[in-house]
């Protein structure tokens, strides 16, 4: 099956690759010129393509996407074939697909995860869309998803992949922080001699065991004590979307919340609170703290 790739970073060039192993013919475009692309450019890209034509957007959420999708929208033909494939929220599908449904050109939403590891596992993809759209698409997925039978789900209509895919990503913060939480308690501890001994061998027979243990398992061997990474995590943005519609809901998600919480504190985010808290502190106790 022939496909254009836009966006050929971490994981859209990664995405390029399993593709192409997978023997079909992939016309890949990014803006930078050292890339690998095949093409200079979105019209160049196009015209590479036979009709019907179906290009997979891999790029940053927001504007980046959004511009990406309004070329294309000049560009392509009623009959085309637009997918999503980046972290956009959920709510910005619908208007992708309106948006495109006017040209005729259709649309669908993927989530993926899978990260650098999925050129060669394969990619966990939960996609959003018709039916009918699935099925056209389905020799592309079934070449990017692992071997086996899961890793692959037509999650709902359009706005159901990402909406998955913001879950997921909302469980893994959870999962990530439940992890981390369990590693301190016994650095701390006088009775634990090896922590990431302890952890690595939950790998066998442990009801927590999990590719995110395998990984860390895997980062243990470089640095038990993981001293040379920084302690701080960054957001991506998906679990505060997913709190959010969780509220909406009336879905009670403080795991995640706290997990959200735990990385922003790690970047700063409640230093001015702790202040306030330190000073009220010192004002009606005289407690003093110390750096």
């Amino acid at each position: 099956m022939q496909i254009g790739m836009i966006g050929l970073g971490r994981m859209g060039g990664n995405m390029a690759k399993r593709l192409a192993a997978g023997r079909h013919q992939v016309v890949g475009y990014d803006m930078s010129p050292e890339s690998e692309r095949d093409v200079d450019s979105l019209e160049a890209l196009v015209a590479a393509l036979e009709a019907p034509r179906v290009v997979w957007v891999m790029v940053p959420a927001g504007k980046p996407t959004d511009d990406t999708i309004d070329r294309l929208a000049s560009l392509l033909e009623a009959g085309d074939m637009i997918i999503d494939g980046g972290n956009t929220r959920y709510v910005d599908d619908a208007r992708h697909a309106a948006q495109l449904a006017e040209l005729g050109i259709r649309f669908m939403d993927c989530g993926v995860s899978g990260g650098v590891w999925g050129v060669d596992r394969g990619y966990a993809l939960m996609v959003g869309g018709s039916p009918e759209d699935f099925e056209f698409m389905r020799p592309i997925y079934e070449t990017l998803k692992p071997e086996g039978e899961y890793g692959l789900v037509l999650a709902g209509p359009v706005g159901g992949g990402h909406f998955a895919k913001m879950v997921h990503n909302g469980v893994e913060y959870g999962m990530m922080q439940a992890f981390g939480e369990g590693f301190a308690t016994m650095v701390r501890s006088e009775l634990i001699a090896d922590p990431a001994a302890v952890m690595t061998s939950w790998k066998s027979g442990s009801v927590v065991g999990s590719w995110l243990l395998d990984l860390l398992a895997n980062a243990f061997k470089a640095d038990p004590t993981l001293k040379s990474m920084p302690p701080v995590a960054n957001e991506s943005g998906e679990a505060k979307w997913m709190i959010e519609a969780a509220l909406e809901l009336g879905v009670p998600t403080p795991a995640t919340a706290a997990a959200l919480y735990a990385r922003q504190t790690s970047r700063g985010g409640g230093d001015d609170t702790l202040r306030v808290v330190s000073t009220m502190r010192a004002q009606f106790g005289g407690h003093v703290t110390k750096a």
